[in-house]
C-alpha cells in the first residue's frame, strides 16, 4: 500500500517503513505526527483524491530534527564597491512512515517513552567519579604579548604617511 502526501508545499510517495526528510514539522524524536493531506491511497484499488481524500492519513515517527548544509548568497556589482554575504541552513525533519491509516482510523502505533532525566545530584555523582580533576592552565601567550609596548612607526619621506600617486614630480628650472 502506498500514499502521496503533501507538507511542506511539496508532495511525496511514501509507503510503510519508509524513511523522508520533509521540511521541518513540530515534534521531539520518538514522537509520533500524522499527515491529514492525502492525495492518493493506492494499493489493490487507487483512490483519487478530489482534493484530498476523506479520512485518509498517515502516521511517521519523527527520528531527527535537524539543518541542512550552510548556502551562501553571495551577490556583488562590479566596479561599484558593493558586495552581500549571505548564509543559510534549512530545517529539516527525518521521519519514518509507521501507517497508512484510511477511514478515519487512529494510530495503532504510538510514541516512545523517553528515558526518565537522572535527578542533578545523582548526575553530578556520576560525572565526578567518571573524570579525574583538571590541571590548572598556564596564561595564554597573548596575554604576554599585549603586556609589551609597541615600538612608533616611521613615518614616509614626504611626511604624510601616503605615497603620491600618479607619475613622479619633475623639479621646476
Amino acid at each position: 500500500m502506498f500514499a502521496v502526501i503533501k507538507t511542506g508545499g511539496k508532495q511525496y510517495r511514501v509507503a510503510a517503513e519508509d524513511m523522508l526528510k520533509i521540511e521541518k514539522v513540530k515534534g521531539e524524536p520518538g514522537e509520533i505526527v500524522q499527515f491529514g493531506d492525502v492525495l492518493v491511497v493506492g494499493g489493490e484499488a487507487v483512490t483519487l483524491g478530489a482534493p484530498t481524500v476523506a479520512g485518509a492519513s498517515v502516521a511517521a515517527e519523527v527520528m531527527e530534527q535537524g539543518r541542512g548544509p550552510k548556502v551562501i548568497a553571495f551577490k556583488k556589482r562590479r566596479r561599484k564597491n558593493s558586495r552581500r554575504k549571505r548564509g543559510h541552513r534549512q530545517e529539516f525533519t527525518l521521519i519514518r512512515i509507521t501507517e497508512i491509516l484510511t477511514d478515519g482510523a487512529k494510530p495503532t502505533k504510538t510514541a516512545r517513552p523517553k528515558a526518565e532525566p537522572k535527578p542533578a545530584a545523582e548526575a553530578a555523582a556520576s560525572a565526578d567519579a567518571d573524570e579525574a580533576p583538571a590541571k590548572p592552565r598556564a596564561p595564554k601567550a597573548k596575554a604576554r604579548a599585549s603586556a609589551r609596548p609597541k615600538a612608533p612607526r616611521p613615518k614616509s619621506a614626504a611626511g604624510k604617511g601616503k605615497p603620491s600617486k600618479g607619475k613622479p614630480s619633475k623639479p621646476k628650472k
